[in-house]
């Protein structure tokens, strides 16, 4: 909302003055801003789903060491699990390791060494 002052100083405006309208300017698409973000967001996903795997894995373990001490207690499906966990982890560490290593190579090469 307006108050009384504006309202009056806008109506005693001279019609020749220039009002100056300020635009927002359009932002420009940077593909080097673009990647660099698309490469930190893929390094912190696979970071964090290495260690949700790695807890999977530790869990399973877990699973593995209680039935080899207690050969009652049956437990089916671990085996599987564990070995998911590991290969998400494996693969999840890789994926950090790919991005971390093309973000050094583009940083790099735009530093110009």
């Amino acid at each position: 909302m307006t108050n009384h002052k504006q309202v009056v100083y806008q109506s005693q405006l001279d019609h020749k003055s220039k009002l100056v309208l300020r635009r927002r300017t359009k932002r420009r698409f940077n593909p080097r801003i673009f990647f660099d973000r698309i490469i930190e967001t893929t390094a912190i996903i696979s970071l964090l789903l290495t260690g949700f795997s790695g807890v999977g894995a530790m869990a399973c373990w877990g699973l593995e060491i209680i039935e080899t001490n207690n050969p009652n207690i049956i437990i089916s499906g671990w085996e599987q699990q564990k070995n998911i966990c590991l290969g998400a982890m494996l693969v999840s560490f890789s994926a950090f390791l790919g991005t971390s290593l093309v973000g050094a190579s583009l940083s790099i090469q735009r530093d110009k060494f």
